[in-house]
């Protein structure tokens, strides 16, 4: 098994706004300091305590431990459920595909 890649305590992150399953969710992005990478990722709802902002939660913690152990983004990405028309169903998979869209993240080339 590979080291985790820990992120220092202080570091900084950007917030955005994820529309999924016909709910908001806010979503944030750690990065690796030296090289930009997507380390972390935050899941909440705009209801604290809804099944639905704890779902997505327990997700995103899941998705930031595969990220700090070496799981390229774009594999966990890719992994995520999608609909008929290939968009994520789910707001992990619509907040990675935002952060690959946006060309944030130098670990996921396609």
């Amino acid at each position: 098994m590979s080291a985790r890649n820990r992120l220092p305590n202080r570091r900084s992150a950007e917030t955005f706004m994820v529309d999924a399953l016909g709910l908001k969710f806010f979503a944030t992005v750690g990065r690796n300091p030296s090289d930009g990478r997507a380390l972390e990722i935050f899941l909440s709802n705009h209801r604290p305590n809804s099944m639905a902002g704890i779902m997505a939660s327990d997700a995103a913690v899941a998705a930031s431990l595969a990220l700090q152990y070496g799981c390229p983004l774009d594999v966990l990405r890719k992994a995520m459920m999608r609909d008929s028309r290939r968009r994520a169903s789910g707001p992990l998979g619509q907040a990675l595909d935002q952060i690959v869209d946006a060309g944030h993240d130098k670990q996921a080339a396609g």
